[in-house]
C-alpha cells in the first residue's frame, strides 16, 4: 500500500542523502533530513486529481519530490564530479567498443552486438544501489559484463521483430534516443547504436534531461562535453553525422530520472512529429514510468 511506499521513499532517500554527502555536495542537509521525513508522510495521503494515471504513491512522484526537495535544499548536482570521470574513462574504451561492433561483417549480428551493449551499459548504474555496490567492489568492466549478460529468451524479448524490420524493412528516418545515464551507458551503449542507426542513413535525435537528476546525463553535458569529444575521435560515421546535424542533442524537458511523456520540451515534441522510431532506455524512462505506453 501507499504507507509501505512511503517508508521506501524515505529509506531511498536516505540513501540518496548519504550518498550525497559522500560526494561532498553542498546543501542544508538538516534541514532537508526532516523536510524529508514530513514529505514521506504527506505524499502518502496526496490525491492528485482525477486526469492523474494512477492511484496514491507512485515511482514518478517519488522521484519528482525527491529532486525537487533535493534543488530546494541546495544538492543541485551532486554527481558533476562523478559523471565527469565516468565520462572520461567510458571515452577511452569507445574506440575498442566501436571496433568490435565494425568487426561484426552481418548486420543482425551488428545489431544484437549494439542492443546487449545497450544492456550492460545501463548496467554501468551508479545511481542504483546495486549497481554502485557492485563498482565499490571494483568490479564493473564493460565487455566482461556484456559477456556475461543473461542469454535469450529475455524477461521481455522483442529482438526478433526488432531484426526483422531492421533487415526487410527500409532504414528508419528519424530516431529518437531517450538517454539515461552518463558515462558507460550512454558512452558505451546508446552511442554505438546510434552510430549504427546513422550508417543505415537514419537521423538521430539524442534526447536528455533538461536539469541535473543522480547520475544521468544532461544535454548540456552532451552537447558542451560528449559531442566534441566524439569529433575528436575522427570517427568515420560519427564525426560527419555530427558536423551536419544528423547526430544532434535535444533537451527533454525532463528533470527526473524517470519521464513524463506528458510534460517534454517544445523542441522535443517538434523533433518526435516525423520520427519513426523512439528508443526509451534504461530502468526509469523505459520501465518504471512507460512500460505499458502506447505511441503512435
Amino acid at each position: 500500500g501507499d504507507g509501505s511506499r512511503a517508508r521506501a521513499f524515505g529509506d531511498a532517500f536516505a540513501r540518496v542523502l548519504e550518498a550525497c554527502r559522500g560526494l561532498t555536495c553542498e546543501g542544508d542537509e538538516d534541514a532537508l533530513e526532516r523536510t524529508t521525513r514530513e514529505a514521506a508522510r504527506s505524499e502518502a495521503s496526496t490525491s492528485y486529481g482525477d486526469d492523474a494515471p494512477w492511484t496514491g504513491l507512485n515511482c514518478l512522484e517519488m522521484c519528482r519530490v525527491r529532486d525537487g526537495l533535493l534543488r530546494s535544499h541546495g544538492f543541485y548536482d551532486c554527481f558533476a564530479r562523478v559523471k565527469r570521470e565516468e565520462n572520461r574513462a567510458a571515452l577511452k574504451t569507445l574506440p575498442s567498443v566501436l571496433a568490435d561492433v565494425d568487426a561484426k561483417a552481418d548486420d543482425a549480428e551488428r545489431l544484437m552486438n549494439v542492443v546487449r551493449g545497450c544492456f550492460a551499459g545501463n548496467i554501468f548504474d551508479l545511481g542504483a544501489a546495486e549497481s554502485a555496490a557492485l563498482f565499490g567492489n571494483g568490479g564493473g568492466d564493460f565487455a566482461s559484463t556484456k559477456d556475461t549478460l543473461k542469454k535469450r529468451p529475455w524477461c521481455v524479448d522483442d529482438f526478433d521483430a526488432l531484426k526483422t524490420r531492421w533487415l526487410d524493412g527500409k532504414p528508419h528516418a528519424k530516431a529518437i534516443m531517450f538517454v539515461d545515464n552518463s558515462g558507460a551507458d550512454v558512452i558505451l551503449g546508446m552511442i554505438p547504436f546510434a552510430r549504427e542507426l546513422l550508417r543505415r542513413g537514419t537521423q538521430v535525435v539524442l534526447a536528455a534531461n533538461s536539469v541535473p537528476s543522480i547520475n544521468d546525463i544532461t544535454a548540456e553535458e552532451l552537447v558542451e562535453h560528449i559531442l566534441p569529444a566524439l569529433v575528436n575521435l575522427g570517427d568515420t560515421i560519427l564525426s560527419p553525422a555530427i558536423a551536419d546535424g544528423r547526430l544532434r542533442v535535444v533537451a527533454s524537458g525532463s528533470d527526473m530520472p524517470v519521464i513524463d511523456l506528458r510534460y517534454l520540451s517544445e523542441e522535443i515534441v517538434n523533433e518526435a512529429k516525423d520520427a519513426d522510431f523512439v528508443i526509451l532506455e534504461g530502468m526509469g524512462r523505459g520501465i518504471e514510468t512507460n512500460l505499458f505506453a502506447k505511441f503512435s
